[in-house]
């Protein structure tokens, strides 16, 4: 009787699928304008949430910042939030494969997170929050040029007005190219980025 309820149990854990890793992964950040919550999809772009999420769990984003608020022409309550370790090598990791859009199926909208490159291959430790659609930054295949687009890896679900208050934070008239107009004069300190139950 012992053994034969002994093999049932073991066919049963044979049988039993392995405990599944989350698809989603909650992370807070508390930054010094509020706490920003963001779902990490890792199922569908496990290379660059899983980069997000070393960058928290190492603690390489604590202290760091939130410097770039970019405004929509013609829509200032439209745009993204920059943030992340900005040119720190000390915190920084190595740069990660690219994961576009048209292979995840993530697109970017209203508090889609991503990150920040230069060329595909190149992002490491910052990243953007949007504020608005922002189709132009999903990837364009058969385009001319970059038609990489930006790698999506999850969304904001708490916290909107956090991220609102960052993007209307008043920034320096002066710079060059990309970033003229966009620097926080004050920026935002990210206090703490941590998983979130």
């Amino acid at each position: 009787m012992i053994r034969r309820l002994l093999l049932i149990g073991l066919a049963l854990l044979i049988a039993a699928p392995a405990a599944a890793a989350p698809s989603k992964i909650r992370v807070s950040l508390k930054t010094s304008e509020g706490v920003i919550v963001i779902a990490l999809d890792m199922k569908h772009a496990p290379i660059t949430a899983g980069n997000f999420l070393a960058y928290v769990d190492q603690k390489k984003l604590d202290g760091t910042s939130f410097y770039r608020a970019a405004r929509a022409v013609g829509n200032p309550k439209r745009g993204f939030i920059q943030g992340g370790v900005h040119r720190d090598a000390r915190r920084s990791l190595p740069p990660i494969a690219h994961e576009p859009t048209s292979k995840t199926g993530l697109r970017h909208l209203d508090g889609t997170i991503s990150m920040a490159r230069r060329e595909p291959g190149t992002a490491m430790g910052e990243f953007f929050i949007l504020v608005g659609a922002a189709p132009s930054m999903d990837a364009q295949p058969g385009g001319k040029g970059d038609t990489a687009g930006y790698a999506a890896f999850g969304q904001v679900v708490s916290g909107m007005p956090v991220v609102r208050r960052i993007l209307a934070a008043r920034t320096w008239p002066q710079g060059s190219g990309a970033m003229k107009g966009q620097l926080i004069k004050q920026q935002i300190r990210i206090i703490e980025a941590k998983r979130a139950g």
